[in-house]
Formats: C-alpha cells, sequence, structure tokens
C-alpha cells in the first residue's frame, strides 16, 4: 500500500463512527415502470479535512450536486436514491436496505476518493452495477478496482472513465436493459459498446525526432549492479534485495534528519534564491519553506556522498507527520533528477528502481514517478505528481518552465509543476522482481493538464496501441508509473531478454 493507500484507510477509520453520511432522496414523481437506480458516493466526508486527492479542504458538496442534478434533469423514468459511503460498513447498511425493500434496480458508484471500497459490496450483490471515476479525485481506486473486475471478468459491473459528463448520461441510460428483462451482462456490454464508440481514436500526430543513445544491455546490467537506491522508509537500517542488480540500503530518518539540520544555511538560502529565480512562478510557498527544502536538498545530497549511491527514496508524508522530518524532500528530488541522479517518492522501491535502471539505459535521462489517470473521452492518460524533473533529454539537455506550488494533497510545503515538452515520444515503465517481469507502454506527450485537482505535474500523453487494454494491469502492478522521455521500447526488451526477464506490453 502506498502512501495515498495508507492515509486514505486512515481517514475511512477516522469517520467510522459517523452516520452513514446517506442523504435522502428527492422524491419525484415517476411512472409505474420507472427504473429506481441508487447512487452512491464512495468518499471520506463531503469536506475533505486530511491529506489525499483531490486535495485537503476540498468541498464534493457542489460536485455532487451538481452530478445530481445533471441526472435528473437528462434521464427521464428514472429515479435516484443519493447516498454517501465511506466504506464496506456503510455499503453493506445500504444495500441491506435496498434488499429489504426490493425497489432498486441498479447501482451507479462514484469513486470520489481513491481507496473506499464501497464498489465491491454492491458488485457482490449481482444487481448491475455502473462504476465511475471523479478524475484527480478517485482515480487510484477507481483503476485498481476496475482492474480487479476485469480481470475476474465481473458479469455485472460496467464502468465509466470519462471527463465527459454525457459519456455518463449515455451509460446510466443503458440500465433500461435490464429493466426491460434483459441480463446484466447485455447492460455490461452495452456500456462497454459505447465506451469504445465514444473514446477517439489515435491522432496521427508530428513526432519530434528524438535520438536516444542507450547502453548495450550487457553494459547497464554491468553498471546497476555498481548502483546503490537508499531508502528512507521508519527508523530501520540495513540492506534490501536488489532490484535487477540495484543494491538497496536502508538508512532511517534520524540519519536524514541529522543531515538535513546540519546543512549549511547559507549555501541553503543560496540554493532557495536560485530556484525562485528559475521558476516561472512561485505561489503560496514563503521563502523560509524554500529554504529549508534546499536544506532537505542537501541533506540528501550529503547521504548519497556518504554511502556511494546513486538514488534515494523517502516515506515522505509519513516521515513528516510522524515528525521525523521537518521539510519536504519534493525539491529536492526535482533537483537529483534534473542533474542525473534518482529522487523517488513514497518508499516506492520499485519506481525508484525503475527510475534509476531507465537513468543508466540511457545514459542520464531521469524518469519521474506519477499516479496516472485515464481519460477516455480525450483518450490520454495523464502522469501526475507533486514530483518532476525539468530535463527530460538529460542533465545536458535543454530545461523547460517549472512553478513552485505547494504539495498538493496538503497544501503545505514546496513542490514543482514540470511544464513539460510535448510532441516527444514516452516510455512509461514498472519493475517487478518477484515476477522478473517489466511493465511497459509508451505515449505521445500533447500537453499539461492544469486542473487544480490532484498532484501539481499533469503530462498528458496519447497512448500507442490499445487504449481500453490500460484499464487491464492495476491491480496486479500498483498505480505508479514511471515515465521517461524517448522510444526505449527496443532498449528494454534487449535488457530483459539479457536479465531473463520479460516484458508485459500494457497497451
Amino acid at each position: 500500500m502506498n502512501r495515498r493507500g495508507f492515509l486514505a484507510k486512515g481517514s475511512a477509520a477516522g469517520l467510522g463512527a459517523l452516520a452513514m453520511l446517506g442523504a435522502p432522496a428527492t422524491s419525484v414523481a415517476q411512472p409505474a415502470n420507472k427504473i429506481t437506480i441508487r447512487v452512491v458516493y464512495a468518499l471520506h466526508a463531503e469536506q475533505q479535512t486530511g491529506p489525499d486527492w483531490p486535495n485537503a479542504g476540498f468541498d464534493f458538496g457542489p460536485i455532487m450536486r451538481r452530478i445530481d442534478a445533471e441526472l435528473t434533469a437528462k434521464c427521464s423514468g428514472f429515479e435516484f436514491l443519493i447516498s454517501r459511503a465511506t466504506g464496506e460498513e456503510q455499503a453493506k447498511a445500504l444495500l441491506a436496505q435496498d434488499q429489504a425493500a426490493g425497489n432498486v434496480d441498479g447501482y451507479l458508484v462514484y469513486q470520489m476518493n481513491c481507496w473506499n471500497r464501497v464498489v465491491q459490496t454492491f458488485a457482490a450483490s449481482g444487481k448491475p452495477v455502473l462504476y465511475a471515476d471523479f478524475q484527480f479525485g478517485g482515480s487510484g481506486g477507481f483503476l485498481v478496482y476496475t482492474a480487479s473486475f476485469l480481470r475476474a471478468q465481473a458479469q455485472n459491473v460496467a464502468f465509466v472513465a470519462s471527463s465527459r459528463p454525457q459519456d455518463l448520461i449515455a451509460a446510466i441510460k443503458c440500465f433500461h436493459i435490464v429493466k426491460q428483462g434483459g441480463t446484466s451482462a447485455e447492460f455490461v456490454a452495452a456500456v462497454t459498446r459505447l465506451r469504445l464508440k465514444a473514446t477517439p481514436v489515435r491522432r496521427s500526430l508530428p513526432v519530434t525526432p528524438d535520438t536516444v543513445q542507450c547502453l548495450d544491455s550487457a553494459e547497464c546490467l554491468s553498471r546497476l549492479k555498481q548502483t546503490k537506491l537508499l531508502a528512507v522508509r521508519d527508523q530501520n537500517a540495513g540492506p534490501g534485495e536488489s532490484i535487477l542488480g540495484v543494491q538497496v540500503q536502508f538508512i532511517p530518518f534520524a540519519e536524514l534528519n541529522q543531515a538535513w539540520e546540519s546543512a549549511d544555511r547559507e549555501h541553503s538560502r543560496a540554493i532557495a534564491e536560485g530556484w525562485a529565480k528559475k521558476a516561472a512562478a512561485v505561489r503560496e510557498v514563503s521563502k523560509q519553506t524554500l529554504e529549508e527544502s534546499a536544506g532537505m536538498y542537501l541533506a540528501e545530497k550529503a547521504l548519497l556522498e556518504k554511502h556511494r549511491a546513486q538514488g534515494i527514496t523517502v516515506n515522505c508524508l509519513g516521515g513528516f507527520y510522524g515528525g521525523h522530518i521537518h521539510a519536504y524532500p519534493c525539491l529536492g528530488f526535482h533537483q537529483l533528477n534534473s542533474d542525473g541522479l534518482v529522487g523517488g517518492c513514497e518508499c516506492d522501491l520499485r519506481s525508484a528502481a525503475t527510475m534509476l535502471t531507465g537513468s543508466v539505459l540511457t545514459q542520464g535521462r531521469p524518469g519521474y514517478i506519477s499516479d496516472p489517470v485515464l481519460d477516455t473521452a480525450r483518450r490520454q492518460i495523464i502522469y501526475a505528481h507533486c514530483v518532476a524533473h525539468n530535463k527530460p533529454f538529460g542533465p545536458a539537455g535543454r530545461a523547460n518552465p517549472f512553478e513552485i506550488l505547494t504539495h498538493s494533497e496538503d497544501r503545505k510545503g514546496a513542490s514543482i509543476r514540470s511544464l513539460l515538452p510535448r510532441g516527444y515520444l514516452t516510455t512509461s515503465l514498472q519493475l517487478e522482481p518477484a515476477r522478473k517481469e517489466i511493465l511497459m507502454h509508451q505515449a505521445l506527450a500533447v500537453g499539461n493538464d492544469p486542473d487544480d485537482r490532484a498532484c501539481r505535474t499533469k503530462l498528458c500523453g496519447q497512448p500507442l496501441g490499445d487504449f481500453e487494454k490500460l484499464f487491464r494491469m492495476w491491480d496486479q502492478w500498483g498505480w505508479h508509473r514511471a515515465t521517461f522521455y524517448g522510444d526505449l521500447k527496443e532498449p528494454v526488451q534487449a535488457l530483459a531478454e539479457t536479465a531473463g526477464w520479460r516484458v508485459i506490453q500494457e497497451a
């Protein structure tokens, strides 16, 4: 479970003592053959208090009221019972209520926050379920849970992953099939056909030439065996298992915090001033916060030198909220990645090792970890995170603009919105050492999404290959991917073959 999963689980537990958060359905005169749909918003609370997607302080009320109004206005012949649930307990209570009344024809479950386990209860009921993603809010859980339904070949769960309201409305109207005697499987098939029809075909766009000088696979593996990744997960220290040759060394929070406390203040001030000068904008981040972030960068760099390592990954929010560290590592990671080293978020060893592998393979090109979002309306995958480099072609390559903003989920600290260049082919990867597999898909960079919800950097990609297939891997691989600029398909395949691993094509 990543930090978002941990925090979301904690938030949901804290809300467990609350009432069901259910809002009574509006009483509207309906014909005798009306279709009754229970709408369930899966979320922590109407006003979000904790750090999670979309962000602390986010008010879901206007969003839910807009959706309710849209459903009522555009779905004649339907009655909608509006409810909310934080998790399984509330979902089971709603289901028991519906089973006793016997008047509900199906369910619309809207994933508003990431990890609230609500949809599973209604899927197990056998009733037809339409599962929808509130993008940049519930996308992590939506992708993981949808992939698990697809893998299990669930016959009663259809899904919508679109930023267009009309796509949800069209899918809702497919409940007519069940009301008229059709099966849940026929309902799912109808929604699937609509989704495929509404997803644009991949546009033929110009691709900017970009030659990547990759190492020979044998040489790459040899160099990986000489690399080390520092992992700051908790207060424990010791060696970890290697990942494709990369040595993992755990170090405690205390060591990182001590290095931060020892960082030269004048040097920190100079680095902070340099960041502010280079940034296209600095918003809601104080000079003191910038200097503290610069001190964390110096601490990270000092530990890399001390341990002769090439990368570091930190349990960032766990360390900060636990009082173990006192500055966010985001800007430090940004600088390390731009300088040809590796700074990885959330103490995600697989993703940080993937970044290190890609950097060695390409002789210096950085990757960045993201929490992707899929949008069928635009046929796009959006790679979202609050840490990214601004040197996609390596330390000697040209830089792209960036902004310094707060860390998005809690609106504290300092992080990066990197406005990455469009028109280039990208390759996204994830390593799985237990199965000796490398997951891969490619996409053309087409823009940067400015949405204020969720993480700051949001590179938009138009995937190559089968867009629909992209929904199928998240339950086995988790939410993170590491994205690199360049066509790395053949070098990665060669690396896998030499290492005795295999490549899984995600799209």
